[in-house]
């Protein structure tokens, strides 16, 4: 088995007096498709955070792969942050943090921008996108880090289905590049097309941690299993 990528070890994030992760324990590993689900307030976002390092952590340990390839990770937030400047620009931004040249930026970003069908909007303001664009956008701009772990925060809330289809190819193709996916998601079909393993999350504890196949078909937890059933008539 290949050595994580990231791993959470008891982790624990303490907000404002309250526990919102409680001694998690996951491991990463390269080219996993996982899935997080729960209600609202459970700690998915702030899972997320913490395996990106955005949030200490109050207790426990965050281990990323130690060697020369250790791991590049972009995160794409679930209301994607756009620059008062052109399409290329937001782009670019982090292409300008790593110190890239003017003209390594530019071919880079216009390249991420063909991968998601916006080329031909470099130009735009990106705060004039619909809000499909921009979380392609956004897409675009993580995918230009070239990162060995995207981490996603529902990545398609609030779109129309067709800018959810959209988006949902990009990150399967994402994903076949050999680029290792989590994203946190309601949307119960949507963690059946894209994901091969299931967290779920409650109060901050990842009470289920099994095959998407299973988390479907098998036994599971009392409050995963009730979850389960009280949202399947939204897949």
């Amino acid at each position: 088995m290949s050595a994580p990528l990231v791993e959470l070890r008891g982790g624990t994030v303490v907000l404002g007096g309250r526990t919102v992760l409680d001694r998690i324990d996951l491991a990463v590993r390269p080219g996993e498709r996982i899935a997080l689900v729960g209600a609202n307030g459970a700690g998915k976002t702030t899972l997320l955070r913490a395996l990106h390092g955005l949030v200490p952590l109050t207790a426990g340990l965050r281990t990323i792969a130690a060697d020369a390839d250790a791991p590049r990770i972009a995160m794409v937030f679930q209301r994607p942050f756009m620059l008062r400047d052109s399409l290329l620009a937001n782009i670019e931004l982090g292409l300008r943090l790593q110190g890239r040249s003017a003209a390594e930026r530019r071919e880079i970003a216009m390249h991420a921008l063909e991968q998601v069908g916006l080329a031909a909007q470099a130009q735009r303001p990106g705060r004039t996108l619909s809000g499909g664009q921009q979380q392609r956008a956004a897409l675009a701009r993580a995918w230009a880090l070239k990162p060995q772990l995207l981490l996603l925060d529902e990545p398609t809330a609030s779109l129309d289905p067709s800018a959810k289809r959209e988006v949902e190819d990009l990150i399967a193709g994402f994903a076949a590049q050999g680029i290792t996916v989590v994203m946190s998601s309601h949307n119960l079909g949507q963690v059946k097309r894209l994901s091969c393993r299931v967290l779920y999350v409650e109060t901050g504890r990842v009470l289920a941690d099994v095959a998407t196949d299973h988390f479907f078909h098998g036994t599971l937890p009392a409050e995963a299993a009730l979850f389960l059933k009280g949202e399947l008539p939204w897949v």
